[in-house]
Formats: C-alpha cells, sequence, structure tokens
C-alpha cells in the first residue's frame, strides 16, 4: 500500500545519549522522505554531541565517543535538517514523546528557527499501542513478518516505521490513508508545548498542567505571582516549554500595554 499524501513526509528517528529531552544530545539521526510523487530519498548523519556518550546509551545503540569524535555537531548540520524538513509532515515511532520533543530542543540551542508545532505528527507507536500493546521488533514482527535486523540503529528502525505504518493502514480498516486523520489520532492532543505542561483547555487558554498552579491559567498565574516565571526560566524544564512560556507573557503584556 502507498501512503495518500498531499505533502512529504519524512519518516525520522533519532540515537542519543540519553531519555532526558531537555539535556540529552542527537548521536544519530536518520530520516526517509516520501514525496507525493513516490520519490523516496534517505539520509543518515552521525552527529558529535560535544559531551561523553554514557555507556549504558552506548549498549543500546552501539554508538561509542571514538564513532562520532570526528562528526559534525548538530550546530553545524541544523540549517541543513531544517531545509529537508520544511514543509514536510512527520512520522516515528514514539516520536510524539521523544524524538520530536528532543529535536526541538536541539534546534533551539543551535538557534536555527523552525517550529515543529506547524506540522502534522504520526506516531505510529500510538497506532499500535491503541490496537496491540507491542515494542517496535515486536510490531515489525506482527505486522510485517520480519525480524528486525540492526534494531536500534537509527535508519533500520527508520525504515522499519515507514513498513509498519503501512501495514497497519492494511491491517485497520478504520485508519484512514490520510495523513490529517492519522495525525489527529496519533496527536499530542492539547498540548501547548511538547512536554505537556502547558496545555489548551476547553476555551484554547494555556494553562499549566503541573505543580501548584496545575489548571490555572498561565496569563493569570505570570500576573498574580511575578516570580513564577523566573522560577520556570532558571528551572530544568524543556527549552521549548520556555519558548511557549516567554510567548505567552509578551502577548499577555502587549494585550494589557494597548
Amino acid at each position: 500500500m502507498n501512503l495518500n499524501l498531499k505533502n512529504p513526509i519524512i519518516f525520522f528517528d533519532l540515537e542519543t545519549t540519553g531519555t532526558n529531552i531537555s539535556s540529552d544530545r542527537i548521536v544519530e539521526i536518520s530520516y526517509l522522505k516520501l514525496s507525493p510523487n513516490g520519490i523516496e530519498e534517505s539520509k543518515t548523519m552521525r552527529i558529535n554531541p560535544e559531551c561523553h556518550i554514557p555507556e549504558q546509551s552506548s549498549a543500546v545503540h552501539g554508538i561509542f565517543d571514538k564513532d562520532v569524535e570526528n562528526c559534525p555537531t548538530f550546530k553545524t548540520v541544523a540549517k541543513t535538517v531544517a531545509a529537508d524538513f520544511e514543509g514536510c509532515d512527520l512520522a516515528g515511532y514514539n516520536s510524539n514523546r521523544f524524538d520530536i520533543p528532543l529535536l526541538a530542543e536541539e534546534f533551539l540551542r543551535a538557534e536555527v528557527d523552525i517550529d515543529l508545532m506547524k506540522h502534522k505528527f504520526i506516531d505510529v507507536q500510538v497506532i499500535f499501542h491503541k490496537m496491540e500493546q507491542r515494542t517496535l521488533s515486536a510490531a515489525y514482527m506482527f505486522y510485517c513478518d520480519k525480524n528486525l535486523e540492526d534494531a536500534h540503529t537509527a535508519s533500520a528502525d527508520t525504515a522499519a516505521t515507514y513498513e509498519v505504518l503501512k501495514a497497519q493502514l492494511e491491517r485497520y480498516p478504520n485508519l484512514e490513508n490520510d495523513v490529517d486523520f492519522l495525525s489527529k489520532y496519533t496527536s499530542f492532543n492539547n498540548n501547548a508545548d511538547f512536554a505537556g505542561r502547558i496545555i489548551y483547555n476547553d476555551k484554547h487558554e494555556e494553562i499549566f498542567n503541573f505543580g501548584k498552579y496545575k489548571g490555572q491559567k498561565v496569563e493569570d498565574v505570570l500576573k498574580k505571582d511575578t516570580g513564577y516565571y523566573g522560577w520556570m526560566m532558571q528551572g530544568d524544564f524543556p527549552l521549548y516549554t520556555k519558548k511557549v512560556l516567554t510567548n505567552i507573557k509578551i502577548r499577555s503584556c502587549a494585550k494589557h500595554n494597548v
């Protein structure tokens, strides 16, 4: 089955120094770009994270410090990656919770202006978990009847994710072969940021989703607790969360100064 595409779609996967989206770094990125005309292009890049790759992470993906010491940093390739991703829908496996938030952090650190929230996302893991409750290797066997060789290498995981999505569309008649549908089906729900620290209420107003102000409007909290903004900006929150918070603060100030 071929995907029904209006825009190009990129299947991508990251291998990283760890699982903390605020502090960990990319060591490998692989992506497979499909155009509506059927053309497929793939790219895999090893990245120097400019820090030590913990042994427990290397044990998973097989990438060690010596493997990336002469590779480019993400900052040097960020504009190329952003150009490749521009105008494309995005897909991955567990990408909504991990790959997209971490990639957004790397773009912000590299000072590259790309807002991933403007893209449509398909998370193949969400479809899998809603339908079958398995892991990627099991999904590949279940849907494609194949063993996933070289699991936890970015290129193998990327290609497997693409194959799994096509097989899912063939297996489940209630899934529409349409990126808009699949994006909504596997969406971030009502997140204003990737980490879900700030979400939208039923009036599409930003509210905090954690801590002592959980459920309260961000604008109201920033007005009544003037130190809360500074506390969050100094805290261990993702850069994208801080960007969303800052945008709300600027918007609120502009509105009250009119």
